[in-house]
């Protein structure tokens, strides 16, 4: 694992806070994956071929095209699967095996939380899953958690004819991470070779058009198209994860530490967990690469910002309580029970 910036006197300063912190929340966004390599299309300039990606993400757009939403969603749901999770998901999944009262809201829909094995009971995703799916049928509440298949219907696999993506197992950083996924993705460094996938977030790459009858249905009421159990621009966020993280927060006992991984915190709720958490006592530490990232309130006396790559520092930082995140320990947590 690279080496990182952590000053000795902060490094020791919060892990001496953890070691006595029996209340921690998580706060979790797109820079805990970034050591995975994903793309997160958000923001300006967020383009999947020549759309923009939020504007995919909608109601309005997959009743308009179900099929080039559905394509999208594949897109990403394939990509997700390629990456692997990085050591900042694994170690957050070890401390949430040793904390009993430790829990991470995380607004990340690409399933790598849960295949590091984070116990399910402390892991809150605030905007969905892209791997959960759902009936959108208006008499029918047809809902599946955890549907890794890929391709969720065979009209959906990705076209074939360039390079397939390789693994991206053995990268440690969010550089080299991402890096391996584009060369995988565009044949970099590789002898061309048929039957390979292509990159179908390049418009220049062809993609049919998939008819409504070709996309995945309900298996319940047989009619419904399914979707992705994402959380929509327009739509409420899970209305039992907000009302368990707030009964969280709400308990009478203090909230010792939050810690803000790869998140500028600026869109409610999420905003308003970190001035919650400090109204219950909590104290505030902030992993980012960016150190104007510290949420709508900044930072106070005794708070923590540590700057750079969350992958290499949230082991660094967890490890006076987890140990070290080896391979071994890796596998143990993916087995281990939902505590």
């Amino acid at each position: 694992m690279a080496s990182s910036s952590i000053k000795p006197a902060d490094l020791e300063s919060f892990q001496n806070h953890l070691r006595y912190s029996d209340r921690v929340l998580a706060l979790c966004g797109a820079g805990l994956s970034a050591a995975s390599g994903l793309p997160t299309f958000r923001g300006a300039g967020g383009l999947w071929r020549s759309y923009d990606a939020v504007s995919l993400a909608t109601p309005e757009a997959f009743a308009r095209d179900p099929g080039l939403v559905w394509q999208f969603y594949s897109y990403r749901r394939h990509m997700a699967l390629q990456a692997q999770p990085n050591p900042a998901h694994y170690a957050l999944a070890a401390l949430a095996r040793r904390k009993k009262g430790f829990l991470t809201l995380s607004q990340n829909v690409d399933g790598l939380s849960q295949r590091a094995g984070h116990p399910a009971s402390r892991l809150h995703l605030l905007h969905g899953s892209l791997f959960d799916i759902k009936c959108t049928a208006f008499y029918c509440n047809y809902t599946e958690s955890n549907n890794f298949t890929d391709p969720i219907a065979p009209a959906l696999a990705i076209p074939k004819g360039g390079p397939s993506p390789a693994s991206l197992g053995t990268a440690t950083s969010g550089a080299g991470a991402t890096e391996s996924l584009q060369h995988a993705m565009h044949g970099a460094g590789s002898k061309p070779q048929g039957g390979k996938e292509l990159d179908i977030s390049d418009d220049r790459v062809e993609m049919p058009e998939i008819d409504a009858k070709d996309l995945p249905h309900c298996p319940r009421c047989g009619d419904g198209l399914l979707r992705p159990g994402v959380v929509w621009f327009g739509e409420r966020l899970p209305e039992k994860i907000i009302n368990e993280v707030d009964n969280f927060i709400e308990e009478p006992k203090k909230i010792d530490l939050i810690l803000v991984i790869g998140t500028s915190a600026q869109v409610y709720p999420a905003a308003g967990y970190i001035d919650k958490a400090r109204a219950k006592g909590a104290r505030v530490a902030v992993v980012n690469m960016d150190r104007a990232d510290t949420g709508r309130g900044g930072l106070e006396k005794g708070d923590w910002f540590f700057e750079g790559d969350a992958g290499v520092l949230v082991p660094e930082l967890l490890k006076s309580e987890i140990g070290d995140i080896s391979n071994t320990e890796r596998r143990a947590g993916n087995r281990e029970d939902d505590g």
